[in-house]
């Protein structure tokens, strides 16, 4: 079969491909980190790029994603373009920095009694009188019954380590096993990182294990988003695509190992001072980092591989620490409350609590939390991707130029993350614009954008002019294509709202049956702990002004950052927390929103935003 070779600019990476490769294949084959938030099915028209040399006929994916005049400017999305001949290809700037990333993870306070230890020792040598083997005279220097084990691999360093430093040796242990033998006395240093693998971000904590002191903080886009914006879409992928777990797989491990590097080296350390890594995720993110089929996640009934903490040898997953290393994941309650759900209750201690809270992580798959030490409550629904950007017409990610707010003045006033001209609109913006769009009449509790004509003679008047038809449906200006960095006019479409609709019913259907099954009103919360990058960004009145947290509970809600995070940091730290962990998973009741009863009630009422008294 022939070959085409495609350039691809500015990186100036050129590869050869078979007639008939898809684009986006060619891409990932290249190496590239190039987002197809809906796994390249054609869907949300964000992979745009430019086609400079060669021809590629137009797709109905491009029809119903470009204009006319970016068609014939040789614009074409990635994932619709078949190759048929030699093409050289413009892809747009990446961004290089700025994505809102979220890494503040609080530290409660706990006892340090970390996984593995170190102990000193003097061995007394052997002799010609005294040939006790090195094993035996180790175990009887370390004068512990508890350690009786040794593991192949310390075993074999033994001898050397030994003799290499006149039989002054420090032994790792992990429960009863000496697990890594080190020269000399190394008992000052030993380093964790505490991983939360979200499906957008990746971030990790560099932890002193010997005083729980954070040295260091790093973070990523998680790059399995070239595959998929959501974790329905990498599920399919791993399905269709022979090698896509293992692709999957070995993408999460190449940035955890990354970020274990970047973060040791900027605290002056080296990778082999950590001696132990610890995981929250997601239940899909749980399973594509150990490598685990999740496809059975994504059908009835839903079901994980595991539910159980799982301690792996380090090197046995590919992580780059000490050759002694331990991986501590944490469990997952279900299909779709997964490790990072543990996470958030060990930090906030919902299981121990006297008082009702309820906590909320928003993202695409919402998970939910309700109740006291006496019963926990746990629900997750399937929000869609609009709170991230993806499926928005002019919908884009936390970062640079993304219109992150909206307020409603004299005009429509908003701001961009990093004050540059606008460029789309994230989640946080898209809320913001939503509330404040019912705030001033311009759409009515059913979600409807009004036309010019209907806001006549209304105090919403004055914003007629901004509700156009833009793409066969009714919409409303943002922001003017000489306001924006591209040229393009931002708008919010009918098809937009709707999107929102369905993504903050689907929350608010989760809670309220989270409240109804726990026999309460929103009035007995005594809190709401808002947890994750979402939730920290997410302007709380807005959020109650669109039925997404019950208004009556806007006093009581509480950001409390990377609360998953801080989940992952105890587990690290404390083996009694990590084994706490796993006793949350048995003590959480999960309730599965489709087979509820009133479930489609429920649901179809949240869909419709609260009656609001208009303020213009």
């Amino acid at each position: 079969m022939a070959n085409c070779k495609v350039t691809l600019y500015p990186m100036d990476k050129e590869i050869e491909i078979p007639i008939g490769t898809s684009l986006k294949k060619a891409m990932d084959l290249a190496g590239l980190d190039f987002d197809f938030p809906c796994g390249g099915r054609g869907r949300c028209g964000k992979c745009r790029l430019q086609i400079r040399e060669g021809s590629v006929p137009p797709s109905d994916a491009d029809y119903n994603h470009l204009d006319d005049e970016e068609i014939q400017a040789g614009f074409r999305l990635a994932c619709a373009v078949k190759v048929q001949e030699d093409l050289v290809v413009e892809l747009p700037l990446a961004d290089t920095g700025g994505h809102k990333i979220l890494v503040d993870a609080a530290m409660k306070e706990i006892e340090i009694k970390p996984h593995l230890s170190k102990t000193y020792r003097e061995v007394p040598r052997p002799s010609i009188e005294d040939q006790q083997s090195d094993w035996d005279r180790l175990r009887d220097a370390l004068g512990s019954d508890n350690v009786c084990r040794i593991s192949l691999s310390a075993l074999q360093a033994l001898p050397g380590v030994l003799r290499e430093n006149k039989f002054c040796c420090t032994a790792v242990v992990s429960g009863n096993e000496v697990v890594g033998m080190e020269a000399g006395d190394t008992t000052e240093r030993m380093l964790g990182m505490a991983f939360d693998i979200g499906t957008t971000t990746v971030v990790g904590y560099l932890m002193d294990l010997l005083t729980g002191k954070e040295l260091g903080v790093a973070s990523s886009m998680n790059p399995q988003t070239k595959y998929g914006a959501d974790v329905i879409s990498r599920i399919t992928y791993v399905g269709q695509e022979a090698g896509g777990l293992e692709r999957l797989q070995s993408a999460i491990i190449e940035v955890i190992n990354r970020l274990i590097e970047d973060a040791v080296h900027d605290a002056g350390y080296v990778r082999e001072d950590v001696y132990a890594v610890s995981v929250v995720g997601n239940s899909c993110m749980h399973h594509l980092f150990l490598g685990l089929n999740p496809k059975h996640i994504a059908l009835a009934p839903y079901v994980p591989v595991t539910g159980s903490p799982q301690d792996v040898d380090a090197h046995t997953l590919g992580i780059h620490i000490n050759p002694a290393g331990k991986v501590y994941v944490l469990p997952n309650i279900a299909g779709f409350v997964g490790a990072d759900t543990v996470g958030v209750i060990l930090a906030t201690e919902m299981d121990q609590s006297s008082e009702i809270r309820l906590a909320i992580d928003i993202g695409t798959n919402g998970e939910m939390v309700l109740g006291t030490r006496d019963r926990l409550l746990a629900c997750s629904t399937a929000a869609g991707p609009a709170f991230e950007g993806a499926q928005i017409s002019c919908g884009m990610r936390g970062t640079k130029g993304a219109v992150d707010s909206v307020q409603l003045g004299e005009d429509i006033v908003y701001t961009t993350i990093g004050g540059e001209k606008p460029k789309g609109i994230c989640g946080s913006g898209l809320i913001d614009a939503i509330a404040v769009m019912l705030a001033a009449g311009i759409i009515d509790h059913r979600g409807r954008i009004l036309s010019g004509d209907q806001l006549s003679g209304t105090r919403a008047e004055r914003f007629a002019s901004r509700v156009v038809e833009n793409e066969g449906m009714t919409s409303f200006l943002l922001a003017a294509a000489e306001e924006t960095v591209h040229g393009r006019p931002l708008f919010i479409t009918q098809r937009d709202v709707r999107e929102l609709q369905l993504a903050k019913g689907a929350i608010a259907a989760g809670v309220e049956i989270l409240l109804e099954k726990y026999g309460i009103m929103p009035e007995d919360v005594f809190e709401v702990i808002l947890a994750g990058a979402f939730g920290n960004y997410l302007d709380k009145h807005s959020a109650c002004a669109i039925g997404l947290i019950p208004s009556s509970l806007e006093d009581r809600v509480k950001p409390v950052g990377n609360a998953a995070g801080t989940g992952a940091k105890v587990a690290l730290l404390s083996a009694g927390e990590y084994r706490r962990a796993a006793h949350i998973t048995s003590f959480v009741e999960y309730e599965e929103l489709a087979a509820y009863p009133k479930f489609t009630e429920i649901f179809s009422k949240a869909l419709y935003f609260p009656r609001v008294e208009q303020h213009v």
